[in-house]
């Protein structure tokens, strides 16, 4: 942790702020805010206290590790470099000649480095022992990001765990709240490592030892949300793109081994008997994620470094740090997913899309229906699965991170008569399905030709929007976008009343003017903030609910749902900013933040 501070000090990626500043809510603000920023920076606060508690720590905290795409590099390395690498070996065919027999026993004998080392005696992390009563959680100063949170969580915890019969491990990356000085709360989903071996254990009735690494080589972060193939230990992955291994040593208590140089780690058991409501927390989704029944460990020790440092992130609404985790993971395993989708040209999964919320896909396509076949094959696969909506362009399209480009290529190739919409299993974090993780699909394939004219007629945005009161007063604002191309997009803002549905009939007389309608609730978003439109549509609509079309026009309904939509599950808040630490941060002069800039990222 100390090389990856020096590193980002040496390439100018590093705020040091030596203010007083709180553990509940004041640093988390900080980082959440200063990530959103054009040049952002990682953040390192010198002077932490609990204020609640009045405790001051003489540990560090540092957030935004991963601030921008230089930061990633310098702790990662090249995305599209790598992912040649592992392409390269995919494709790897039984040498010939001599010199490809020398390059062949070159690259497989550096995958020996894949094999992480297991150390014997201490580690660096265990300079510091505190066993039982002392391994307190309170004595580290562990954040409270957001006001409805149900306490302190630790956000960049690597979670440590290995199958009952010790022949696999897992390194996952899952939100650790903080219930009392020696139990953890364990956010595992249905779908990762951790809980298939949980499970294994509860059938055993044995307790499962877990260990929690703080800190170290950013890169345990990044791998441990890699999205591997299941059985795969994660630092396999650290070896393979460090080209070295590993360094582990077994953990005081139990029997898991963690990496040498973490800055603290935290030792326990989980008794698969018992299982404790976690939640809420403001998510990466940007909204709350309520409350669940999941497992908990008790603490058995806490070790550490003799002078380390806490690392933390902050989730909420786009952009923040996993913006920029997610785009090096794009580039290093594409490889791997074309091993399952051949025909796979790129993809790109947009930060204001939450990432598995919208996928795009550039395909080589080869006969009619190809892309509905990817799209069944991309929700067929891994974290893939849990894709809500999935856009397919053949590869004469622009690039996918040409925003405005790839945009109208789309909207010129947009047929309802080539849309799927499915169902299948989703995010457990996702808010907007009628049922805990399973939801709707929508896939659009716009790999053909572009769309014959259609002959809407088109109108000012002043003119369409009175029309459009004149037959209902809930409509309140009205944006018109990308009038250039075959299916432009209509966006209104209502004060809701009743489900969409009837509202969307009502407009039927002014169909000749509308192609693509999209409607969100006036009360929380601008009608011309596109960058947050997209944050919204992608978490709110379910395309089994969601969707109405009528002949050519389609109707996305984002708003939010209630009764109105027979609606049973509890709709969570927004993720948001207490206005009064903003406000008192602002005054103390350690954030420099205007309403616009509020405004734009819905702080």
């Amino acid at each position: 942790m100390k090389e990856a501070i020096e590193l980002l000090k040496k390439h100018d990626l590093l705020k040091i702020i030596d203010d007083e500043l709180d553990i509940y809510l004041e640093i988390p603000h900080i980082a959440y805010i200063e990530v959103k920023t054009e040049n952002s920076k990682a953040i390192l606060f010198t002077n932490v206290v609990d204020r609640k508690n009045n405790k001051k720590f003489d540990i560090p905290v540092l957030m935004n590790v991963f601030c921008n795409e230089k930061a990633v590099k310098l702790f990662i390395g090249d995305g599209d470099i790598i992912g040649k690498e592992i392409e390269s070996l995919l494709k790897m065919k039984p040498p010939k000649t001599f010199s490809e027999k020398l390059s062949t026993f070159g690259k497989l004998f550096a995958l020996k480095n894949t094999i992480p080392k297991k150390n014997k005696g201490k580690g660096e992390c265990q300079q510091v022992i505190k066993l039982g009563a002392d391994a307190k959680l309170s004595d580290l100063p562990i954040l409270t990001t957001w006001e409805q949170d149900g306490g302190p969580f630790i956000t960049m915890g690597q979670v440590y765990t290995t199958s009952l019969n010790g022949e696999l491990k897992n390194l996952g990356m899952y939100r650790l709240q903080v219930y009392e000085d020696n139990t953890l709360g364990l956010h595992w989903q249905i779908h990762k490592d951790s809980n298939h071996f949980f499970h294994e254990y509860k059938k055993a009735g044995k307790k499962m030892p877990v260990s929690i690494g703080i800190g170290g080589d950013p890169m345990y972060i990044w791998c441990g949300q890699a999205p591997l193939p299941i059985g795969v230990f994660e630092l396999m992955l650290y070896g393979f793109v460090k080209n070295k291994n590993a360094q582990l040593v077994k953990s005081i208590t139990n029997d898991i081994y963690v990496p040498k140089d973490n800055d603290f780690i935290i030792e326990g058991f989980v008794d698969p008997s018992k299982i404790r409501i976690e939640g809420p927390f403001g998510d990466h989704t940007g909204y709350y994620t309520l409350e669940e029944e999941y497992p908990f460990m008790e603490i058995t020790a806490i070790t550490s470094k003799t002078k380390p440092t806490f690392l933390a992130t902050v989730v909420g609404k786009p952009p923040l740090e996993d913006k920029y985790m997610g785009h090096a993971t794009e580039r290093i395993f594409l490889p791997l997913l074309k091993t399952t989708a051949p025909d796979l040209i790129d993809y790109y999964m947009p930060e204001n899309g939450v990432f598995h919320n919208l996928i795009m896909a550039k395909i080589k396509t080869f006969y009619p229906g190809h892309a509905s076949q990817m799209m069944h094959a991309f929700w067929g696969v891994g974290q893939m699965s849990f894709v809500k909506h999935a856009i397919f362009v053949n590869d004469d399209a622009p690039l996918l991170t040409n925003h405005q480009e790839i945009i109208k290529h789309i909207l010129n190739r947009i047929n309802i008569d080539d849309m799927l919409i499915s169902k299948g299993v989703i995010d457990a974090l996702d808010h907007s399905s009628p049922k805990f993780a399973v939801g709707g699909k929508l896939g659009l394939d716009c790999t053909g030709d572009e769309i014959e004219e259609l002959g809407i007629t088109l109108l000012d945005d002043e003119v369409l929007l009175s029309k459009m009161q004149n037959i209902s007063s809930e409509i309140k604002a009205l944006k018109q976008y990308f009038l250039d191309t075959k299916n432009p997009i209509t966006v209104i803002s209502v004060e809701k009343t009743r489900n969409q549905k009837y509202l969307f009939e009502e407009l039927k007389p002014l169909f000749e003017h509308i192609k693509i309608l999209i409607i969100v609730d006036s009360a929380k978003n601008d009608v011309t903030n596109e960058y947050m439109l997209v944050w919204r549509v992608c978490n709110n609509i379910d395309s089994n609910r969601d969707l109405f079309i009528d002949g050519h026009t389609m109707c996305l309904d984002a708003t939010d749902k209630n009764a109105y939509d027979n609606f049973k599950r509890r709709w969570p808040d927004d993720v948001d900013c207490t206005k009064e630490v903003i406000e008192s941060l602002r005054e103390r002069k350690i954030i420099d933040v205007s309403d616009e800039f509020i405004k734009k990222f819905y702080l």
